[in-house]
């Protein structure tokens, strides 16, 4: 839902940085790369640790170098078929990792298996998600839109994580228990 109302605004901020970072001679799949390997990194270290507002903080900046990679495609005029691929592929891996995470701060450390089991459903909701986008798209047919696209998952889910952090009850519940009904309205969206 964000894509279609902060593309064009998003797009102004991340175009001239985009092409920065190719002029300095990096390339989009590397910035693709680099962005998932951090976070996978900060959210496998932080959450299972129960530092909370830090994993939240370090994701939520890694994450923004998959804002960066395709504005450094469309700058370099390297749009292609490979990084199309590997974005999507990557951003899977970011997003089971990072519920996979929290699922295991919320089982584990916290002990609490509303918020464990609220982060599971993310976890299959977000992959099932990104599947009937593409399995739609390789049928000729368009399932874009819905509720929580990716944007809006990590927003929710890295806003409660993050509040708790800081020492917010059940806010990493309330944010996920939501996260989880909306996830699966937007999976019956696509459908």
């Amino acid at each position: 839902m964000l894509n279609i109302f902060a593309r064009a605004s998003v797009a102004r901020v991340t175009d001239p940085v985009g092409a920065w970072l190719v002029r300095v001679g990096l390339s989009p799949n590397s910035m693709t790369v680099v962005g998932t390997v951090c976070t996978v990194v900060a959210a496998l270290v932080f959450f299972p640790l129960g530092r909370l507002f830090v994993g939240s903080v370090l994701v939520t900046v890694f994450v923004l170098f998959d804002l960066l990679d395709g504005a450094m495609a469309r700058s370099a005029g390297r749009v292609t078929k490979f990084g199309t691929v590997l974005d999507a592929s990557c951003d899977r891996i970011a997003d089971g990792v990072l519920f996979g995470a929290i699922t295991w701060w919320a089982l584990v450390v916290a002990g609490d298996r509303v918020t464990g089991a609220a982060a599971l459903v993310c976890l299959v909701a977000a992959q099932v998600i990104s599947y009937i986008k593409a399995r739609a798209e390789a049928a000729g047919l368009d399932a874009d839109g819905g509720l929580v696209e990716r944007a809006e998952r990590f927003i929710i889910a890295l806003v409660g994580t993050g509040l708790q952090g800081l020492g917010v009850p059940d806010a990493a519940r309330a944010d996920l228990v939501l996260l989880a009904v909306l996830a699966i309205v937007t999976v019956g969206q696509r459908l």
